[in-house]
């Protein structure tokens, strides 16, 4: 029989092709390292030098950066895994009744949950999708783990886990260099924008009519069970304590305590003068999370139970962020950085520049895909470009961030935590990813461009 639908006929084929050439995720970080060390001999840079810079760069570039993206994955394990969150994930797990309705519904709450935190997404919705695949075990499980991937392949960075923005809202996580072309931009001149609220909804609309009518049905479908993957359920309890000593790690006296005091100390800075929208940086984004989560388990014992869990989905981060910041280096060290940002300026106009920035982000993500780190390498001249040709500033990161999720979309570093929970490899979610990508850059390539003009320049405040 000939699919009459070509989205699902698309989705099929790519899926096809992606499970038969797609390579691993480490294999990106190879290759990236490959690719800026030629780049690096082309433009005139000695072998020993990038050498040198190179693995200067693997052990001490981004080291602080490192641990935060891996707090964002702990902080959002701990809060998806406590029992009453997993008790409304198995809840929601029966709103969808056919496979299609799943797989669009897993794709909204992807998207909506990472506007909140890309690292709670990619948890939350990993284990939706165990729970719907044991109600409806017909699902095609590429497209429904693909859906499951969308928060960190559309609209995260327009969220408030948005690594750029957050940078820009925090001065000690700018560096003095970039500090003075832009001074702090706080978080209501950036994701708080009526235009890049506008841009999130667009793309999640048009996401998730593509994640519905792609989904092959269920004669079509390849599931959970054609993998060999045998679903356990995610247990949350922990055994009564056995001895006197172990009443301590049970009873909720003392994370309650703690966490209230945590608690208190997110209200006192988000309380000041100019709300969360000034006040909310990436620290305090995670130390909320971490908060949230001890609250929420309510047990030492098991939210150090989540804690543990959680730690193999960090593991693609610990591993391959050192070999990114090394390519880092190899960029910002080297005279790479300069012909790229010569290359920059000399093809760039008022006129060009929103569409310029949105491919320069788009394709530098491929290799160096930090989830905001590498905003260091491109703000300096991106933003002082956006100061001469009277750009407004915030607008110009929201820019960077719908760019920047293009590339996860392609680059499959940060599908890790999720692949660990699904037990799948990235080849198999890749096909349904790319589908969405060929849909994605046209319009983010629009709504940067358009938008541009409905936004005032207004000067750097140091």
């Amino acid at each position: 029989m000939i699919e009459k639908n070509p989205l699902v006929r698309a989705g099929l084929k790519l899926a096809d092709f992606a499970e038969r050439w797609f390579p691993d995720a480490f294999v990106f970080a190879l290759l990236g390292v490959v690719i800026t060390f030629l780049g690096g001999l082309a433009v005139g840079e000695a072998p020993l030098r990038l050498v040198q810079v190179f693995g200067d760069a693997f052990s001490k570039k981004l080291a602080v950066f490192t641990l935060q993206m891996m707090l964002v994955i702990v902080g959002g394990y701990v809060v998806a895994s406590s029992p009453p969150v997993y008790a409304l994930i198995r809840k929601l797990a029966t709103v969808p009744r056919t496979s299609r309705q799943a797989v669009a519904f897993v794709a909204l709450l992807s998207m909506v949950s990472s506007l909140f935190s890309w690292g709670l997404s990619l948890i939350f919705t990993g284990l939706l999708v165990r729970e719907i695949c044991t109600r409806l075990p017909r699902v095609d499980y590429r497209a429904i783990g693909a859906a499951a991937y969308l928060g960190l392949g559309s609209v995260w960075a327009f969220g408030l886990s948005s690594s750029a923005a957050l940078m820009q809202a925090t001065r000690s996580s700018l560096p003095d260099k970039l500090h003075a072309v832009t001074g702090v931009i706080p978080l209501s001149q950036t994701i708080f924008l009526w235009q890049s609220m506008l841009c999130a909804v667009l793309l999640i609309s048009v996401s998730v009519a593509i994640a519905y009518f792609s989904c092959p049905s269920d004669e079509q479908a390849r599931t959970q069970e054609d993998f060999g993957i045998r679903y356990q359920p995610l247990t949350v309890e922990v055994e009564p304590p056995q001895r006197p000593g172990e009443w301590w790690e049970h009873t909720p006296i003392l994370p309650w305590a703690v966490g209230l005091l945590m608690l208190v100390y997110v209200f006192f800075k988000l309380s000041g003068p100019g709300g969360p929208g000034e006040k909310l940086d990436l620290d305090l984004f995670n130390f909320s999370f971490i908060t949230l989560g001890l609250l929420l388990h309510g047990q030492a014992k098991s939210f150090l139970k989540a804690v543990s869990a959680s730690i193999p989905a960090t593991a693609g981060v610990i591993i391959q962020f050192p070999f990114y910041a090394g390519i880092f280096g190899l960029i910002s060290e080297t005279h790479l950085s300069v012909v790229l940002e010569d290359i920059f300026r000399s093809v760039s106009s008022p006129a060009t520049f929103p569409l310029l920035v949105a491919v320069y982000s788009a394709v530098l993500g491929v290799f160096v895909p930090s989830g905001g780190g590498k905003w260091v390498i491109e703000a300096p001249y991106v933003m002082g470009l956006a100061n001469e040709y009277q750009i407004n500033l915030g607008w110009t990161v929201q820019i960077y961030n719908a760019a920047e999720a293009l590339p996860n979309l392609l680059n499959p570093f940060w599908m890790l935590p999720l692949m660990g929970i699904l037990s799948v490899r990235a080849r198999e979610l890749a096909g349904y990813s790319v589908l969405q990508l060929l849909f994605h850059v046209p319009l983010v390539l629009f709504l940067c461009w358009v938008l541009t003009g409905t936004l005032p320049y207004t000067p750097p405040v140091p």
